[in-house]
């Protein structure tokens, strides 16, 4: 049997697809999120103020153990307020990996600052922490507490992670090259909602931490995203930003500096309230999906399915298959032909460093991640592909 036989065979059998499409991964409503949403509708507080925001907010930052969280409209503008606030202007570089979403670093050009990518490593998918060291140790200098790129002569301000596809980067290593190079560390955690590293859950390790409730992400406020931090002035000033720098006040309209419109409403809040609820159904669910691909596809030659790095507890956002090198050449029809049998599959995104308006940015060597982004393909991963008896029941046994 070919590879892409194999694959089919396991995805339909996993998947018990018959004639039904299979996305990539679907949002999972089967608790109260219309109790909630028709709340906010029958009292009218559908907007940026109710109490499902300050509800949705409070669990969130219990559920992660960041000491606040601020609900915004996506994870995007949530990244934006952190390099803002991370002190990043015009002229700055900011490191971030070139194997991402481009959420991650369209914020830094809304500043009008410089992405300077970085290359990933096979393990994690993140940015790799000995490749990193060295090539800064080589192309940076510090001046006054400042590091500078020897090259451009530009500071470099802060450097953004990403925990790729659920799987959190080695933040520890990547934690102490930062503090050695006097860089900010941010996390962009918008796919790691329910992710451990080191039984610590990520996203507000760095200086500020960013969460997507994008429809397509383990839960879902419709939109949505949050910023997590574990400081209180920051936090403070998060919310003072993401409600257009307005001054509380029962009519008057002061606004103290230029802000933005980037509140979460309520009720895409009682939405977030009602999805978190279930997030430890939905995330044991994820992990019994991952554990039957894992026993699958170990038996097929000419892959790896990847699987959380040995000091993380991944979430599994979503699973991915990586090709061996001899098999790359079969990715795209492999993509095609799963498309044809109704299981939607994609490979990962376009490397940033190579998108028309970033592919003069400054960049160390890319080989790892292009390497990666030829053979890795992204498999169903919803939580309620599981045994599924009905559209509303996950079954875990």
């Amino acid at each position: 049997m070919s590879i892409m036989d194999s694959i089919l065979e396991i995805l339909q059998q996993t998947l018990s697809v018959e004639d039904k499409f299979v996305s990539l991964h679907e949002p999972n409503f089967s608790g109260n999120e219309w109790l909630y949403v028709r709340e906010c509708i029958d009292t009218g507080w559908v907007s940026s103020v109710g109490k499902f925001v300050d509800r949705f907010e409070r669990d969130l930052a219990e559920f992660t153990g960041a000491k606040y969280a601020i609900g915004v409209v996506n994870g995007t503008a949530a990244l934006h307020i952190s390099y803002l606030l991370a002190g990043v202007v015009a002229g700055d570089e900011v490191l971030v990996p070139t194997l991402t979403f481009v959420g991650t670093v369209n914020p830094i050009a809304y500043i009008g600052a410089i992405p300077h990518f970085i290359d990933a490593e096979e393990h994690s998918l993140g940015l790799d922490p000995q490749v990193l060291d060295k090539y800064l140790n080589e192309i940076t200098r510090r001046e006054g507490g400042v590091c500078v790129n020897k090259r451009t002569g530009r500071p470099i301000r802060a450097l953004c992670v990403m925990h790729t596809l659920g799987h959190p980067v080695d933040i520890d290593l990547i934690d102490e090259i930062c503090k050695k190079y006097h860089i900010i560390l941010i996390e962009d955690a918008a796919e790691a909602l329910g992710s451990y590293y080191k039984n610590v859950h990520v996203g507000h390790r760095g200086l500020m931490g960013a969460l997507s409730f994008n429809g397509n992400k383990i839960i879902t406020t419709g939109g949505g995203g949050a910023i997590l931090t574990n400081n209180d002035e920051l936090a403070k000033r998060a919310k003072h930003l993401t409600t257009t720098a307005k001054h509380p006040h029962q009519w008057l309209f002061e606004h103290d500096q230029v802000g933005y419109n980037y509140r979460l409403p309520n009720i895409n809040a009682a939405l977030g309230c009602a999805q978190l609820e279930q997030l430890p159904q939905f995330l044991d669910a994820k992990r019994l999906l991952t554990k039957q691909y894992q026993n699958a596809f170990e038996k097929v030659k000419g892959i790896r399915f990847i699987t959380e790095p040995e000091y993380a507890k991944s979430n599994y956002w979503l699973n991915a298959l990586l090709l061996d090198e001899s098999n790359v050449s079969y990715r795209d029809s492999l993509l095609e032909s799963l498309g044809k049998h109704n299981i939607m599959t994609r490979p990962l995104w376009n490397l940033q460093h190579t998108l028309p308006m970033y592919k003069d940015c400054p960049r160390m060597p890319i080989t790892v991640a292009e390497n990666l982004q030829k053979r890795l393909i992204k498999i169903p991963s919803s939580s309620q592909l599981v045994k599924r008896k009905n559209k509303h029941t996950v079954v875990c046994e």
